[in-house]
């Protein structure tokens, strides 16, 4: 990785000297929570020397720290100052007690949408092929199997809008 991760007690720190925190989620996780004083900068918006505007210390942060770690070449690339990733993302931050703005009349994330779904058609599958008949197995491992092929290719099937 490029970028050294920041623990959130160290990030509220440097937050207070007068560092930038971008949340690099999509529009929608960001609605239903975020950090207060954070900037928004959606992953798939962030090119080149994006942030060059930036004198101080960025802090990137997503959900549970995975995005960012995944893309840190790329945040790396957009930062032409001091930068680092935030461990533990959003999740991390509300663990250690500090403060997010939280909106509950947002609609829930697609990725989770997906998940209660493909996990519903599996369960579904597995009951029936328990109680109806064996064929209905092969739901859940249609649907098990459409899961993996997403998480793979990073192709779900359904528009970003759901």
């Amino acid at each position: 990785m490029s970028l050294p991760t920041i623990t959130p007690a160290d990030a509220k720190r440097l937050l207070d000297q007068g560092a930038t925190l971008i949340d690099i989620r999509e529009s929608g996780e960001r609605a239903s929570e975020h950090i207060p004083g954070s900037q928004h900068g959606p992953l798939g918006q962030i090119s080149g020397n994006a942030f060059e505007d930036v004198g101080a210390p960025i802090i990137f942060h997503c959900r549970s720290g995975m995005r960012t770690v995944n893309h840190a070449d790329r945040l790396k690339e957009a930062a032409p100052c001091e930068a680092y990733v935030l461990s533990g993302g959003i999740e991390a931050w509300k663990r250690a007690g500090l403060p997010v703005v939280t909106d509950k009349s947002q609609a829930m994330e697609p990725s989770r949408k997906l998940m209660i779904a493909g996990g519903s058609a599996v369960l579904l599958g597995v009951l029936l092929g328990v109680f109806v008949a064996p064929s209905f197995y092969l739901l859940a491992g249609f649907a098990g199997a459409g899961l993996v092929l997403g998480g793979v290719f990073g192709w779900y099937g359904v528009p970003k809008s759901l």
